[in-house]
């Protein structure tokens, strides 16, 4: 069966349809547990309100759909085949002599589609949220309503300055003062060729990161065998931003699909660990085939000839408890992966080709049957 067909149509948006309905209502779950949690974390405050609820429900609630949107869509399918199967069309279809596969070729269309536009729309919003929700988890804890995650936590930095040269900056505090400049106190660069030897050292009591250069004030510089230089103001040229010193205190899920190879380069050449960047990165490719992944598995238990065989409450069941077993093994397996246990590659994709390949060779047993 074509996508584009009358029938291809109307099965992807039965699909579609039902996938919304039931992410709506499992958004407003979500949301009235998280507006719960933050009323307990308010509880006994002056400084916070209650529109500090509802930031908070609202930023946290994109990163918590990301984790269950598989199975929101596994429940979506598992609906729209009960109902077709309920309704009988689904025998009609069969019996019209579209086979199973045809069948469920526009519906897996349609759920791949969906998984395509969350990555490359939704995800750089998402990530936009979780990095606000993180901040006002952080601003909560500090008291400080202009904190931006950075504060007493210090820095640790290290970037390739061209082939033959290595950067490591180290700051004991920071503080953003704008969008575009950063304060630092204690600050030390260290150049460094790529055998580890120190070309010279850098100090300054004060300094901002602004425009791709460190305005540094109260300075000494030192080099090996040569008197200490010192200076009332510096200003070193670098390629650091602030973006790539963002990224030493946020998760990879802050970070946009669009955004993550360039992380992913800065780190390796860094000559820092990036599996965490790439688990994040792959699996947001791999995701709509897990979503699609998920939708098979849906078909094996509620796409029926008829409902009148019976049994519908323990497919239902069985379904279920699959469908987890599914999305919790990935994540174990995901687990491993990020410790080192298993490749980055197989710990992203096997547990999708895995639940694919079983689910196909079921479905074709079936239609053989």
């Amino acid at each position: 069966m074509k996508f584009n067909s009358i029938l291809g149509r109307y099965l992807s948006k039965q699909i579609i349809v039902t996938f919304l309905l039931v992410l709506v209502t499992i958004m407003g779950v979500i949301m009235m547990f998280d507006s719960i949690e933050a009323l307990r974390r308010i509880s006994g405050r002056d400084d916070t309100g209650m529109s500090y609820v509802v930031k908070y429900a609202l930023t946290k609630l994109p990163e918590t759909i990301d984790k269950v949107l598989p199975f929101v869509m596994m429940v979506a399918a598992m609906i729209t085949f009960w109902k077709v199967s309920k309704s009988n069309e689904y025998v009609i279809i069969r019996a019209s002599g579209v086979s199973a596969w045809g069948f469920l070729r526009p519906v897996l269309m349609a759920v791949f589609l969906v998984g395509v536009i969350n990555v490359a729309l939704f995800n750089p919003i998402s990530a936009k949220m979780y990095e606000m929700h993180a901040t006002l988890k952080y601003r909560f804890i500090t008291r400080d309503p202009t904190a931006m995650l950075f504060s007493s936590k210090g820095l640790w930095i290290r970037e390739a300055e061209g082939p033959d040269k290595v950067l490591v900056v180290q700051a004991k505090s920071l503080r953003q003062e704008d969008p575009k400049t950063l304060s630092m106190r204690d600050i030390s660069i260290l150049e460094m060729d790529q055998k580890g030897q120190i070309l010279r050292r850098i100090e300054g009591l004060v300094g901002e990161l602004k425009k791709k250069s460190f305005k540094l004030r109260g300075v000494r510089i030192y080099r090996t065998g040569e008197k200490t230089e010192e200076l009332p103001f510096y200003e070193y040229q670098t390629t650091i931003t602030m973006q790539r010193i963002k990224e030493n205190f946020v998760d990879p899920d802050a970070i946009s699909f669009w955004n993550l190879p360039d992380t992913i380069r800065f780190y390796e050449t860094s000559g820092f660990s990036a599996a965490r960047h790439q688990m994040r990165y792959l699996s947001l490719w791999a995701s709509p085939f897990l979503l699609v992944a998920m939708v098979l598995v849906s078909a094996l238990f509620s796409l029926r000839p008829s409902v009148r065989q019976g049994g519908v409450m323990l497919m239902i069941v069985t379904g279920v408890v699959t469908g987890f077993m599914v999305y919790f093994s990935s994540q174990l397996i995901y687990a491993f992966g990020l410790n080192g246990y298993i490749p980055v590659v197989m710990a992203v994709w096997s547990p999708t080709v895995i639940v694919t390949l079983l689910a196909v060779t079921v479905l074709l047993h079936q239609e053989e049957r």
